[in-house]
């Protein structure tokens, strides 16, 4: 396993970083700087958990710290799924498994990434946006090789270990990135398909002051695809979101907000100009 993660620490958070929200009895959302990590399962049960995204660079002991304040001295989860493989959602992974001898799940499309074989396009640092899409230029890119430890999904769309829940292929952001969604209670967890803090700008990350908006900026590539992804989710009627980034959202204000923005993202969420944003002949810049 190749992990070139661990050293690319990122100096960026927001005044939630550590504070963890129990979003519903068996679901546990903790922001680590700005991003998100989830723990699916009863809090105080050792066994039977999953850890959904493995966090920035650097954080693998915050995430292993907070795992065990939630399910016991020693606890390690059963596997960890992956929404997608930017360096966010996987920064911590390397140094987990180090840890936790557990298998990885992502999505066939998301394998590559995941196997050393492909890099992501580079962060685009010409969109529309605000002083963290200018920023973006610092992120890592690279691909991570995790060799045998990495599965692909399912095909018949179950969530490994994660009973009740199903897998929705909702690329834009990514090729291969997906959400979960649980019938039972019509819970979501969007990854970046769509987001609950304008990650684009410094001020509303660092305050994380909420507003449901598409996926960052900086790092989708096909905005197209995103739009799609988007009005699928709604179609769910969710009633609890807990996205990648921003505080999770619930009820009334999640059903009226996803359905605007659904139904505008091309002007709310679409930016401008970029190098992934199509012209008006339908070609990139």
């Amino acid at each position: 396993m190749k992990d070139n993660m661990q050293d690319k620490f990122i100096p960026v958070t927001s005044i939630s970083s550590g504070i963890g929200i129990p979003v519903l009895p068996d679901l546990y959302c903790f922001p680590i700087q700005v991003v998100n990590v989830l723990f699916a399962g009863t809090a105080g049960r050792r066994e039977g958990w999953v850890l959904i995204d493995a966090g920035m660079p650097g954080t693998a002991d915050d995430i292993v710290e907070a795992a065990e304040e939630r399910f016991g001295e020693g606890a390690g989860p059963e596997a960890v799924i992956l929404t997608h493989g930017h360096f966010d959602h996987i920064g911590a992974l390397g140094e987990l498994l180090k840890k936790w001898d557990v298998p990885v799940y992502a999505h066939e499309l998301e394998l590559p990434y995941l196997t050393g074989k492909k890099d992501y396009p580079e962060p685009d640092t010409t969109v529309e946006g605000g002083l963290v899409a200018k920023m973006s230029g610092m992120f890592p890119n690279e691909g991570i090789d995790l060799g045998s430890r990495v599965n692909k999904l399912p095909e018949s769309g179950d969530v490994p270990f994660m009973p009740g829940w199903r897998w929705i292929h909702t690329p834009g952001h990514t090729e291969g990135h997906v959400s979960l969604f649980r019938e039972e209670d019509r819970a979501m967890i969007a990854g970046d398909a769509f987001v609950t803090v304008r990650q684009d700008s410094l001020y509303k990350v660092l305050t994380q002051k909420q507003e449901l908006t598409g996926p960052p900026r900086y790092l989708t590539t096909d905005w197209e695809a995103a739009w799609k992804s988007v009005i699928e989710l709604e179609q769910l009627a969710p009633r609890v979101a807990v996205t990648g980034h921003g505080l999770p959202m619930t009820g009334e204000e999640l059903a009226t907000k996803l359905k605007i923005l659904s139904r505008t993202f091309d002007t709310a969420a679409i930016p401008d100009h970029g190098k992934f944003v199509k012209n008006t002949d339908g070609k990139q810049n």
